[in-house]
């Protein structure tokens, strides 16, 4: 890990003394794995968690490669992150198939062609179906903006700020068939303000998925090795 990678992210634990933030659990050791843990990142929006991973991998907190980043929607920011880094990306457009099912088994095709071990819904907006889900057990994640199991769904920051809670964060769980319901990896606490407004809110939120999804994906992919080399 890089050193001002490491200083921000001790930064981040720091301010969680004065209640900025709190991600648990949290574990800095760095995962070291040989070859290197083979990502699949589905993406519908503007990309910033992507772009994040790909930091991640650029200074060494994340030893893996993006094989594959699979959008549903053309506009998708995340493709223009793609072509600046050298990373292959495929449009399969969900609005092109007849049913959800197709649709998922076009995505889950490109994945099984490319060997992906590991697949990250990284601002997917797309629900997920039982086959996608059965065949990546265990390998499946998904980040989510609030402290699950409380406020599921979409709008999730706004559910947070509606229900006048002062405290919301964000999650990244496996997938599982009921929406933003299977089990926690790592979780972000961030503090709501009286002056917040859903964009300043959203923004801090952010920066913490932002930390806490490449320390998810290092913490899955070593199980995923683990159980490999147990099953060999």
């Amino acid at each position: 890990m890089r050193k001002e990678n490491k200083e921000y992210i001790e930064k981040t634990l720091f301010n969680s003394l004065s209640g900025q933030s709190l991600i648990s659990p949290y574990d800095s050791e760095k995962v070291l794995f040989e070859p290197k843990i083979r990502l699949g990142i589905l993406a519908s929006g503007n990309g910033s968690n992507f772009e994040h991973i790909i930091k991640s991998i650029q200074n060494k907190q994340l030893n893996a490669e993006i094989s594959i980043l699979i959008v549903n929607n053309p506009n998708c920011l995340a493709i223009k992150k793609a072509i600046e880094n050298d990373i292959p990306y495929v449009i399969i457009n969900h609005r092109d198939c007849n049913s959800r099912l197709d649709h998922d088994k076009l995505v889950m095709k490109k994945l099984e062609e490319l060997t992906v071990e590991l697949v990250v819904m990284a601002g997917w907006m797309r629900i997920v179906g039982e086959e996608i889900i059965n065949r990546f057990k265990n390998r499946l994640i998904n980040i989510h903006p609030s402290l699950l199991p409380s406020f599921k769904g979409i709008d999730a920051i706004q559910q947070a700020i509606e229900n006048r809670v002062t405290i919301t964060g964000c999650t990244v769980h496996y997938v599982q068939k009921e929406v933003d319901s299977g089990s926690i990896i790592i979780q972000a606490a961030v503090p709501i303000k009286e002056q917040d407004s859903k964009e300043t809110l959203k923004k801090r939120i952010q920066d913490m998925e932002h930390i806490i999804l490449p320390l998810a994906i290092a913490k899955v992919a070593k199980k995923i090795r683990t159980s490999f080399k147990d099953n060999k």
